[in-house]
């Protein structure tokens, strides 16, 4: 392939994540992107149980039960003349886990914020992540059509609060009932608002309001609309594409996702502000979408995605090179030769064979076991292994044991593959090989007690435990004496050493009698 093909295919690539607080619109904006790129021709609503639709993007049946997004899905289409990737995380604080790794395989964020709620404290977490790795971010305020906060007013908590300067691309016109539609500073167009029947648009200059604003925007609303693009322009920030790209501005737009209002004028800007696959650090350097070889690295592995052939899937992201499926490859942890057979792509559950996959692709292996979470894997050339990812320690944990003897080997098989997915954290006590599982929320345990029995057909049972700080530590450094049941020494699955301490006062306690110890609050993994 030439070199100039190469590049076209890497810069019409888009790879995001949709994040917010539950409840914002997340999942129900994925959709409607969906639906843009012609991949459903319906939306279910996370919340239209009675009628037996659920959200595309949850497939999980807890997932449906509940009406919550509980695991990273991933979604492809194309959509003006670019390849989508898309990746919907899960809102709830108890898999942040799974969203903190997410965020590691894309080049930009997608920020839903609920209109009526302002940012909420999931938001918060998630953002921070992202400005940790320097991840652009655009926002997406949704339920206009709903009474909410003053459009000022989520402005100025955007930038007190997370502490990014914004500049509102689209401004909405009216809210809840008032709600008229939204002007876009880019284009200087009113996009109307009809309820359930299609929008159209509008020209507007922002200053000379012609018949037709004037027939579809009652006169009270233009005068408001031309003071508040006015003192937007005067006192509001710049707007910089270069900022965006640093992360260090956010483009917000105005809309309502499940009336699909405002998502289209919002994802043609965001396909221009947003950049194609980045460079990623490595063992031997940067390693650009360009290099000539093929690599990638997996940040996620799923379970029983289709439980009648109790399959495992690791999700890749291609970082350079060009992938083929039935080529051969190096685990770089192992540097074990494989052969990628096969390989698929997504909408959420359903998946397709993928026989060709480029930088900023996510695509999903068939894994018998042989992949862990952060491995990176290469084609041919130099073996190198990307940035390690980051491994954050849980809040609470409960020893588990399984009810029936005879489902030892279920049992065993369930939590392998289940803590090999990050669902949940593992922990064993060094001498009476104790199961300890870590979770972030009270959820992960639930979840994981569901998908025992639905998927292994094993029941279990739990002993919670006070302890609610852990921290790794050099195994080296641990003495006689330094542990008790309220700083309980057990070691990850990986056999790293962790201390557990009971509370707050404990973990400072230990900490004054020794400072000398180093405890890790984030492990690379």
């Amino acid at each position: 392939m030439s070199t100039e093909k190469m590049k076209d295919l890497i810069d019409g690539r888009r790879t995001f994540a949709i994040i917010s607080h539950p409840d914002a619109g997340k999942t129900t904006l994925t959709e409607k992107l969906l639906l843009l790129g012609g991949m459903i021709r319906s939306a279910g609503t996370v919340k239209a149980k009675k009628s037996g639709k659920y959200a595309t993007s949850d497939w999980m049946e807890i997932e449906k039960q509940r009406g919550i997004s509980v695991t990273s899905s991933v979604m492809q289409f194309s959509y003006s003349d670019h390849h989508i990737n898309i990746v919907d995380t899960p809102g709830h604080q108890d898999f942040s886990e799974d969203t903190y790794r997410t965020l590691t395989a894309v080049d930009s964020a997608v920020m839903v914020i609920d209109g009526t709620k302002g940012i909420e404290e999931q938001t918060l977490k998630l953002f921070k992540v992202c400005r940790m790795r320097g991840i652009p971010i655009l926002t997406f305020i949704n339920k206009l059509d709903r009474e909410g906060k003053d459009p000022l007013e989520l402005l100025e908590e955007i930038e007190d609060v997370l502490e990014i300067e914004s500049y509102p691309v689209t401004w909405p016109i009216g809210m809840g009932k008032r709600f008229q539609g939204t002007y876009d500073r880019f284009t200087k167009k009113i996009e109307i608002y009809r309820g359930n029947e299609d929008s159209f648009h509008v020209d507007f200059d922002g200053k000379e309001a012609s018949d037709e604003v004037l027939q579809n925007v009652t006169p009270e609303y233009v005068e408001m609309l031309k003071d508040e693009i006015s003192l937007l322009d005067e006192a509001g920030n710049d707007f910089s594409v270069e900022k965006v790209k640093a992360g260090e501005l956010t483009p917000v737009f105005f809309g309502s996702a499940i009336a699909n209002f405002g998502v289209q004028s919002f994802f043609d800007a965001f396909l221009n502000l947003t950049s194609p696959p980045q460079p990623r650090n490595s063992s031997i350097g940067e390693i650009t979408p360009e290099y000539k070889d093929f690599s990638g690295f997996i940040f996620k592995i799923q379970a029983n995605m289709n439980p009648a052939h109790r399959d495992r899937i690791a999700f890749v992201r291609v970082c350079s090179g060009k992938f083929e499926r039935g080529m051969n490859v190096t685990l770089a942890r192992t540097e074990r030769k494989m052969k990628l057979a096969q390989s698929h792509q997504f909408l959420a559950s359903s998946r397709e064979t993928v026989d060709e996959a480029y930088p900023g692709d996510i695509i999903g292996l068939y894994d018998a076991g042989n992949y862990q979470i952060g491995d990176t894997i290469i084609g041919e050339g130099q073996v190198f292994k990307f940035e390690p990812l980051p491994k954050f320690p849980p809040e609470l944990f409960a020893k588990v044991r399984v009810k029936n003897a005879m489902k030892h080997k279920h049992f065993e098989k369930g939590i392998t593959q289940l803590v090999q997915e990050g669902a949940v954290q593992l922990y064993r006590t060094p001498y009476f090989n104790d199961l300890i599982l870590g979770a972030v929320g009270e959820l992960q345990f639930q979840v994981f007690e569901h998908r025992m029995k639905a998927e292994y057909n094993v029941d279990i049972e739990f002993s919670r435990m006070q302890h609610s700080i852990a921290r790794w530590v050099d195994k080296k450094q641990l003495k006689d004496g330094m542990t008790d049941s309220r700083v309980l020494h057990v070691e990850d699955r990986d056999d790293h050493s962790v201390l557990l301490f009971e509370n707050e006062f404990v973990f400072r306690l230990f900490q004054d009698k020794y400072p000398d110890v180093k405890l890790l609050n984030i492990f690379e993994v």
